[in-house]
């Protein structure tokens, strides 16, 4: 029998996916569980959610008493999506971090540099991303901080060294330390239907300073005995090659839409500041996000964009595209 699940429950999915610290985990599983249908065939998934609630409210009583530094960071999110550094000892996340937002990571030649996630916001034409650098991953140190924040992002870049010879090794140690966890690196982002737990977060491998004399023969190393796995990009922050197009893939995979409005009072659209929502997201999602009473109040919308004619009148459900201009009335 098919689920046939709302879009109130699935938008409590999406929610659980990006959430990440144990409190915002429960709440999203409670919301998904009141908001499940309740007929045969949802039992199997109303079991797992149960047992998930059970498990997780256990987990944060006992880490109450002992509270730790991964229960009690926060890091807000801000723009159009969230991308998480992970790579090995020196791999160059800290740089990465510099050269493509506006933050002063501490940038040294000595491993663990980085003791703190540090997040900083990529420009992308008139918006951006949050990308956050995370403390070194290695076959006997693997941040929980860390793993919660990939669980709530929409794209991992995965950092290999080529300027040094244990740099596939650190490859492999990255990859065996999610594997043994319930966050997955994977080539799509996705909520593993089998087992509630697990989620899967989309990667790109980021091959990093490919200017060293000797990256060409590592480069081929890694790829005879790694094979490919996710989507590849080749850089060096050191010179600025392959930044563009990574930057490019970055924005593409928040999956997000610009939407710029406009108030009936005025002639012109506010073009510098959008707002942005992921696709497939609706004027009442919008009318939410810029304020909730003018969602509660929303009577109709005018809206400009490639796939109506200009000013054309549309209900709360009309899907927003990108770069839609946006006149809300109010009842």
């Amino acid at each position: 029998m098919p689920a046939n699940l709302t879009q109130q429950y699935l938008k409590a999915e999406r929610a659980y996916r990006e959430a990440s610290t144990p409190q915002d985990v429960l709440a999203c599983l409670q919301t998904m569980l009141i908001e499940l249908p309740k007929h045969k065939g949802t039992d199997k998934l109303q079991a797992d959610l149960k047992q998930k609630i059970s498990r997780l409210k256990d987990e944060i009583t006992r880490s109450q008493s002992k509270p730790s530094k991964a229960a009690a960071l926060r890091i807000p999110r801000q723009g159009a999506g969230r991308a998480i550094i992970i790579g090995g000892p020196n791999a160059g996340k800290s740089k990465l971090l510099s050269v493509l937002t506006r933050a002063n990571p501490e940038i040294a030649d000595y491993p663990f540099t980085t003791r703190e996630p540090q997040p900083g916001m990529m420009p992308w034409e008139d918006v951006f991303v949050q990308l956050i650098d995370t403390p070194a991953i290695t076959a006997d140190v693997f941040d929980a901080t860390t793993q919660n924040l990939v669980r709530g992002a929409e794209l991992v870049l995965l950092l290999v060294d080529l300027g040094r010879d244990d740099g596939s090794q650190d490859y492999v140690d990255v990859l065996k330390q999610f594997a043994a966890s319930k966050t997955r690196l994977t080539s799509t982002t996705y909520i593993d239907e089998h087992d509630i737990g697990v989620t899967c977060t989309r990667t790109l491998l980021v091959l990093n300073k490919i200017d060293h004399p000797q990256a060409a023969d590592r480069l081929a190393f890694f790829e005879e005995q790694l094979g490919r796995n996710f989507d590849r990009f080749q850089i060096s922050c050191q010179c600025m090659f392959g930044l563009n197009e990574l930057k490019l893939a970055i924005y593409e995979s928040m999956d997000s839409i610009r939407v710029y409005t406009k108030s009936p009072s005025k002639k012109d659209a506010d073009l510098d500041r959008p707002f942005t929502l992921k696709r497939g997201s609706t004027l009442l999602d919008l009318a939410e996000l810029v304020h909730l009473d003018l969602a509660a109040h929303f009577k109709s919308a005018k809206v400009w964009g490639s796939r109506l004619h200009p000013g054309s009148t549309v209900n709360a459900d009309y899907e927003l595209h990108d770069k839609d201009v946006v006149e809300i009335h109010t009842s």
